[in-house]
């Protein structure tokens, strides 16, 4: 194999490793505060990455709902979910190790890791 076939070959591994860590990094438990005019409510979102899919759930002390169309791209990522009969949908993007923005027609909240 000569040297320019074997540089190549790294960088995909490296690419593919790199892209694999990223989409990775959500996996797990946040936590965050949803404000609203009622009062502020806390919320644990947990997210599993299973290659370009995420799945996982929302819930408060009302209870769990599930994540519905989750996908991810590097470290950005998008999911719905239903709400009294209403989906909303949500783009995220993780901005560090341990925090998180995600973006709805409902505004912004930023997610921080739960510790465990």
């Amino acid at each position: 194999m000569n040297l320019k076939k074997l540089v190549l070959l790294c960088a995909v591994f490296l690419f593919v490793g790199m892209a694999a860590y990223a989409q990775s990094d959500i996996n797990g438990k946040w936590n965050t505060v949803y404000s609203s005019p009622d009062g502020d409510y806390p919320l644990v979102l947990k997210f599993k990455v299973n290659n370009e899919l995420v799945t996982g759930t929302i819930g408060s002390e009302m209870g769990e709902l599930p994540l519905d169309h989750g996908k991810v791209d590097g470290k950005k990522f998008t999911y719905d979910f239903v709400f009294n009969n209403m989906t909303i949908k949500h783009a995220g993007e993780l901005i560090s190790k341990d925090e998180i923005l995600i973006k709805s027609e409902m505004g912004s909240l930023k997610l921080t890791r739960a510790k465990e």
